[in-house]
């Protein structure tokens, strides 16, 4: 069971939808008329074999990518066209699988990047928020560092700052979702662990951002991070369901994945997948 009370699907309203959404790349079909909805105030997991599509989504939902086919809709207005770039109507934050920190540049010049470049805010008052947002991810007098002067889990956890800054002369300029990339890929079970907690912090003890979603294939992470899970599996979703409901789930996909086993609908990469 995951930190969060869970909620049905029924009582929450759905913060973005996407229908039918395809993506190909080449002759290579990663997704396949999928649909996937993210409701307001969820953890949702999004989980499968490497290769199908998982990062993908983000990257849709995020308008960095179009889509070859399918609509998205926010907030319940009329859906529009995915498959085109348009700007997201909603201010969302993505935190990408190698952090992508800018190597050059320092942690507080990282963690401030949009509002260094765009807001009116004084150098000192900028200063200030970097300061408080790296507190809020556990991390101290590290601004003047740079990423490469900094672990594998701080790396993350500066992404994660970076993700939560905000203009607070801007009332809009407020994350409504949250997008996790792998966030704990490459990490050992500590730091793995550290940054399973703070992500539920964010969510739920500070309430920075109440509505994420998340890609990932560890298993401690998937456990620990989400309520609602989402499999996807040649570029179909093969499973729904809560995170309560993995252990007792019959279903072959999600046996097979959280078993580890050779055997079973998933291939390994460059092998057909069942239909």
């Amino acid at each position: 069971m995951s930190g969060s009370a869970l909620v049905s699907s029924s009582e929450r309203k759905p913060l973005v939808e996407l229908r039918g959404i395809t993506k190909r790349f080449g002759d290579l079909t990663v997704l396949d008329e999928v649909d996937l909805t993210v409701y307001e105030g969820e953890a949702l997991g999004i989980v499968g074999p490497s290769g199908t599509g998982k990062s993908t989504i983000l990257r849709i939902i995020a308008g960095l990518l179009p889509a070859d086919a399918g609509t998205i809709a926010w907030h319940g207005e009329p859906p529009k066209t995915a498959t085109r770039f348009d700007r997201v109507p909603e201010r969302l934050s993505m935190v990408f699988q190698q952090s992508a920190l800018f190597d050059s540049l320092t942690v507080d010049e990282n963690v401030g990047f949009l509002l260094y470049q765009h807001s009116k805010l004084p150098r000192t008052r900028i200063r200030e928020l970097v300061t408080e947002k790296l507190a809020a991810v556990g991390l101290h007098d590290i601004e003047d560092r740079l990423p490469s002067q900094l672990s594998g889990g701080m790396r993350k956890r500066v992404s994660f700052a970076r993700a939560i800054m905000e203009d607070p002369d801007d009332p809009t300029d407020d994350p409504l979702i949250l997008l996790y990339d792998e966030p704990t890929a490459g990490l050992d079970p500590i730091a793995s662990t550290v940054l399973e907690d703070l992500i539920r912090d964010l969510q739920i003890g500070q309430k920075i951002c109440t509505t994420y979603a998340i890609v990932t294939h560890q298993d401690s992470t998937i456990r620990r991070t989400s309520d609602r899970i989402v499999m996807l599996a040649g570029g179909k979703v093969r499973w729904e369901g809560n995170v309560c409901d993995i252990d007792r789930s019959d279903n072959p996909y999600v046996r097979q994945f959280f078993s580890g086993r050779i055997e079973g609908p998933i291939r390994p990469p460059g092998q057909p997948q069942e239909a």
